[in-house]
């Protein structure tokens, strides 16, 4: 089997190492790729890629914005099984506003919440007064992970309603805006192979940070680290998120005609009043990717080549290690994040048992690897638990440097449950 995976960052670095693993792989295609996944084989610019389709008997789809553009669906127009939802599909993720109303039809619990464009500015900013005192705005379209904002100060919230319906934050991305009560609890990302069915697949649970700061301070960013298994996600609470939210969601997609094939990553909120969804993404989460594809113990080939032909049957089986990942990401990350600074200690990280260093943010100059994103590399470690693994990750953490690279120091430090 010749693979296409489509994307350029750490989740795809992982997802091209797991493929390689399957003994049905004979090869990996990246594109565009990086410098990291060159190393594990071919990288092409998507041009290149399509015009030789014939080659490859199965895509898979790594980032949001081809699924939203369509990209699944012109592959599977020209014959090729993709792993990856289409755009109708993906609307899941292209529109939160979209996604509450399907939320809304399925009946799933989700926060209480209300959708705003420009032109309603002054109702929107009547909203945040009746919300309980925890402030969530959100750009309705994509954002690059970033488009959220969590307050507790209602001027900030204000501001940030301000700043996104004039789309000076982000573009048009935010000129209609989700505006949520916030919830409390453990958060949770549960991700669920879907093969057009209105049923799913769960996949190992997992828990990610998104602040950039230690003890979840600062600003929201793509993720800055993550760890699974998670004690808090039960089989019990699996059960519960399978049976109150994915499969009511898949159910209504299936009553609007949508075939939803691929991932569907559905982040939660564990309250007191039981598991409500905070989002949908139609694709693997960054960087949940990076430590649930390193514990799978069946063949990740297989199950996303049965997604994509709309019968998954072999059975999905983790092993029982922990993963732990830590993000190395840019100073000035996730405002302005510099880059083109040499990164040194790669090979002494990699040398390191049970470690594998996924690239998210890197290019080459000349026989250098440098700086080339905001989240640089994702420092990944198995271990018989989630403490041996963070302190396998971190061991590798430190051997690798550059002028201002950041990190959290408390990714997994006091797992939930």
């Amino acid at each position: 089997m010749q693979v296409l995976v489509v994307g350029s960052g750490g989740r795809e670095h992982a997802l091209a190492w797991g493929l390689l693993r399957s003994p049905v792989v004979d090869g990996v295609v990246v594109a565009p790729g990086n410098p990291g996944i060159a190393g594990l084989g071919p990288c092409m610019d998507l041009d290149d890629a399509m015009a030789s389709l014939d080659v490859f008997d199965l895509a898979v789809i790594g980032p949001e914005a081809p699924l939203v553009d369509g990209l699944a669906d012109d592959l599977r127009a020209r014959g090729v099984p993709v792993f990856g939802p289409s755009a109708a599909a993906a609307r899941l993720e292209g529109s939160k506003a979209w996604m509450k109303e399907i939320l809304a039809s399925a009946e799933v619990p989700t926060a209480r919440h209300g959708t705003f464009t420009a032109a309603e500015e002054p109702a929107a900013l009547a909203y945040l007064e009746t919300l309980p005192g925890l402030y969530v705005v959100k750009t309705d379209g994509l954002a690059a992970g970033k488009g959220v904002l969590v307050t507790e100060s209602l001027a900030e919230a204000r501001d940030g309603v301000r700043e996104y319906l004039a789309g000076r934050a982000f573009g048009d991305a935010g000129r209609t805006v989700v505006i949520e009560e916030g919830l409390t609890g453990p958060e949770l990302s549960l991700l669920v192979f879907c093969d057009g069915s209105t049923t799913g697949v769960p996949l190992a649970p997992a828990q990610d940070f998104k602040r950039i700061g230690d003890g979840d301070s600062g600003p929201n960013t793509g993720g800055m680290g993550a760890y699974s298994p998670v004690p808090v996600a039960t089989a019990a609470v699996v059960d519960e998120i399978m049976d109150r939210a994915v499969q009511p969601t898949l159910a209504t997609l299936a009553r609007h005609d949508i075939d939803y094939r691929g991932v569907l990553y559905a982040g939660l909120m564990l309250t007191p009043q039981g598991p409500k969804v905070i989002e949908y993404n139609v694709r693997f989460g960054d960087p949940e990717c990076e430590v649930i594809v390193p514990r799978f113990a069946s063949d990740l080939a297989v199950h996303c080549a049965e997604a994509a032909t709309g019968r998954l049957e072999t059975p999905i089986e983790f092993r029982d290690d922990a993963c732990v990942t830590v993000v190395l990401a840019s100073e000035g990350y996730p405002v302005e994040p510099r880059t083109g600074d040499v990164i040194d200690g790669l090979d002494a990280a990699t040398a390191l048992d049970d470690v594998i260093v996924f690239h998210a943010g890197t290019a080459t100059r000349g026989e250098d690897i440098v700086t080339a994103g905001g989240r640089v590399l994702a420092v990944t470690a198995l271990g018989p638990d989630v403490a041996a693994a963070r302190a396998r990750a971190y061991e590798a953490a430190d051997l690798i440097s550059w002028p201002g690279v950041s990190r959290r120091t408390d990714i997994a430090a006091a797992p939930t449950g």
